[in-house]
């Protein structure tokens, strides 16, 4: 009798544990359901649909120099969606990320021509303005509460309303001089807007360098402790500094990314064509964003990869390109960027739902 009663909780333990039951149910799920998880897979099947479309709608996109130029288009949207998707995985977005970028070309340009300086000293001049923007939005954020709708809404205003007119203040057009001629050009374009040669087809450096600050960025969000701190503060952020999670500093470092990345284009765009209009950049803020929405990245924060933008950039960079070579008429690009952009969304929508069902 003893025995029988030793053998009877036995019996009435798995009910018990039912919950741990399902949660290895989950963990034994089938290989699809698990990639499906991925922040990244619903991206990535996306930019191979645009691709295999493109491919059939418009032949000259199989030539191996098409896609260079599409490889290129997609490089300098994605410099800029890699740190933007970071924020927005920390729960902040930036409204400023498009016209901060022309901010850098300007103060390079400026400091280099009007100075008469070699243009490093602009270059560094840039770095410094393109931090202090970041860190200003970082700061203010945190020390205000606003949402970063707001705060960065009005740094956009700012910073478009001083390009425009610090530049006609002080070139007398809307436009910086002509650079390509002084000390330190050269050098500064071998590294910011230098082409190689890969079986014939010139390739720009920038195709490189974003392939690489995307593999720095998914090893810096999976393997670092900052890494978790983003995918914290993106989540919870009250719960984050109750268990320690720096928010301050890592929200402000997360828009002082942003600003880096700015200064980057922005230095890219200048040695690639020696000069800059001080208009540009509006709208190319909702770009970025919308790269890393479509690339799974959740506008309230706490999920998304560094992978992912790439992808959708690399969509973008495909449609831009893959209209002209359809012979369409490129007013269309925009339209196609908002059907991607709803497509997308709901398709991540459904990824997730697919993936945490049971």
């Amino acid at each position: 009798m003893s025995m029988t009663q030793q053998a009877a909780p036995a019996v009435e333990t798995p009910p018990a544990s039912g919950p741990q039951q399902t949660d290895g149910r989950t963990a034994q799920r089938p290989l699809a359901l698990k990639l499906l998880a991925r922040p990244e897979v619903g991206v990535f099947l996306g930019a191979v649909a645009v691709y295999v479309f493109f491919l059939a709608a418009a032949p000259p996109v199989r030539e191996a120099s098409a896609m260079a130029n599409i490889l290129y288009q997609s490089s300098t949207i994605g410099l800029m969606a890699l740190p933007v998707a970071l924020l927005m995985i920390g729960g902040e977005f930036d409204l400023s990320a498009g016209v901060a970028v022309i901010t850098s070309a300007l103060t390079a340009s400026m400091v280099s021509y009007q100075l008469t300086m070699n243009v490093w000293v602009g270059v560094i001049a840039a770095l410094v303005v393109s931090l202090a923007v970041g860190a200003f939005n970082g700061w203010m954020l945190v020390k205000t509460g606003l949402p970063s709708f707001l705060v960065t809404l009005g740094t956009f205003l700012i910073l478009q309303g001083v390009n425009l007119a610090v530049t006609k203040l002080v070139t007398g057009n809307v436009a910086t001089d002509n650079i390509s001629d002084m000390d330190g050009f050269d050098q500064a374009k071998a590294i910011f807007a230098s082409t190689f040669q890969v079986g014939g087809v010139t390739v720009k450096i920038t195709v490189v360098y974003w392939l690489v600050f995307a593999a720095l960025a998914t090893w810096v969000l999976l393997r670092t402790k900052y890494g978790n701190w983003i995918f914290a503060v993106g989540g919870n952020q009250d719960s984050a500094r109750a268990v320690g999670v720096p928010v301050t500093f890592t929200k402000i470092s997360l828009f002082m990314l942003v600003g880096l990345g700015a200064w980057f284009v922005g230095m890219h765009n200048l040695f690639s064509f020696s000069t800059v209009q001080s208009g540009e950049g509006v709208g190319q803020e909702l770009i970025y964003i919308a790269a890393a929405v479509i690339g799974g990245c959740l506008l309230t924060g706490g999920y998304g990869s560094a992978i992912g933008p790439v992808f959708g950039a690399f969509m973008f960079g495909m449609v831009n390109q893959g209209i002209v070579y359809a012979g369409w008429n490129p007013d269309w690009f925009k339209a196609f960027l908002g059907v991607m952009l709803l497509g997308a969304t709901l398709i991540n929508l459904w990824v997730r739902r697919t993936a945490t069902r049971r």
